[in-house]
Formats: structure tokens, sequence, C-alpha cells
């Protein structure tokens, strides 16, 4: 079922995408299904980053409320949701956003590395979709899709992770307010904004350079996106 309703569709899109891309040049279809998945996703995406504002928002009469119906469970469950629900606070939606990514790689892992591509699974494919004439694994002619250890591309991914997680990071300090509760998490929230700014940009880092640079490929491209996405967001909630 995990193949027939999440790989087997998204393979078919990246096998026709690399059929009608020029040359069939697998590095652009790896492109335009990052475009595609993220357009459908965009909501999400955008749900996500406004829920961080808002919980930043909220945190104050969250940590009211946590207090306050302690002992009380059901009070405080009822509670919480009521606030989530007048300040338009959608909890689970960075969820979503991190979860239809995966998909994704997924899918490029077993084009790349089951199929090992140029070989396509013709037994994956639906009668709408054919093998295509031309497989190139060579990105705009100049990158080796499937060599290792592409040390520039591997500093790309880090630097743009690095771009992303600090906008997320300055973003939850816009939003913060300068409670009591948030002064004594302050150290904490620190550390561990630290650790997001520096550790994950390093280790999808070293993720792309160990790689086929398909993968950092995929990365920057996402990356590219949620910049991009990122700063549409924040236009659209100053005309709010």
């Amino acid at each position: 079922m995990f193949n027939t309703l999440l790989i087997q569709p998204i393979y078919n899109v990246f096998i026709f995408l690399i059929g009608v891309m020029p040359g069939g040049d697998v590095g652009l279809a790896i492109v335009v299904l990052t475009l595609i998945i993220r357009a459908v996703f965009y909501p999400a995406f955008a749900s996500s980053i406004k829920t961080q504002m808002g919980m930043q928002e909220v945190q104050g009469e969250l940590d009211e409320i946590n207090k306050q119906y302690k002992d009380v469970p059901e009070e405080r469950a009822r509670r919480t949701m009521e606030l989530f629900k007048e300040h338009k606070v959608h909890p689970f939606s960075g969820f979503v956003a991190l979860l239809v990514q995966i998909p994704v790689f997924i899918a490029l892992y077993y084009a790349f590395f089951r199929e090992d591509l140029p070989h396509i699974a013709t037994n994956l494919l639906y009668s709408s979709v054919h093998v295509p004439q031309a497989i190139s694994l060579t990105f705009l002619g100049l990158i080796d899709l499937m060599s290792k250890h592409n040390i520039i591309l591997a500093l790309l991914v880090g630097a743009l992770q690095y771009s992303v997680v600090r906008l997320s990071v300055r973003r939850m300090k816009m939003g913060q307010k300068k409670t009591t509760a948030a002064g004594q998490k302050e150290a904490a929230q620190k550390m561990q904004q630290q650790m997001m700014l520096y550790f994950l940009p390093t280790l999808i880092a070293i993720i792309s350079y160990s790689l086929p640079a398909a993968v950092a490929i995929y990365f920057i491209t996402g990356n590219l996106v949620s910049l991009t996405q990122e700063l549409v967001i924040r236009r659209q909630m100053k005309k709010a």
C-alpha cells in the first residue's frame, strides 16, 4: 500500500518529467518535481510559518493556562484549543510541512538507488507514462548526478539551509512576547536555537556530500523555494 499510494505516483511523475525535459535531463526533472510538490502543498507550508509566529504570540497565555489548570487536564486541553482557535493557530501544520517532503525524498532514493537510473522500473509505470527516449544524468551538461563528494554543492546546501534556519529563528524571536515565563526559558531557547542554526545545516551538508549530487540538487531547490515562500508570506502578513 505504501508503494501504491506514495512511491508509485511520485515515481511516475518523476519519470514523466524526465521524458519531457530537454535531453531527458534528470536534474531538471528533480527541480520541477520539487517545485510541483511545494506548489501543491504551499498552504501547508504557509500555515506552518504563520503557526510558528502565532504560537510565540500566545505563549504567555498558554503558559498561564498550563499553570492555572495543571491538575485539570481536560479543562487545560479545552482552553488551549479555544486559545488556538481564537488566534487561528494550527499546531499540527508544521508536521504536515515536514512530512510532505519525505515521500519525494523516498521516491528519488527509489529511482537512484533501488532501480539505479537510467534503468526504469516499467512494472511501476502507469499506462499513460512511457519510458523516456533519452535519460541524461548530467545536470545542465555540467554536474554528474551520480557522483558523490561534491564539496561545492555540499557547501551551497549548507549555506542555504543555514539561511532557512536563521529566518526561522528570527521569526521565533520577533513573535515572542516578553513575559516572565519567556524570560525563564530564554537560556534554554537560545541553546536550542544555536543547535538548529549550526547543527542542522552541517548535518544536511554532510548528507549531501556523502550521497550522489542529485540529493544536493533536491535540497538546494527545496531551500530556495523555502526562502522565496518566506518572503511571500511575510509580505502577505504585512498587508493583512
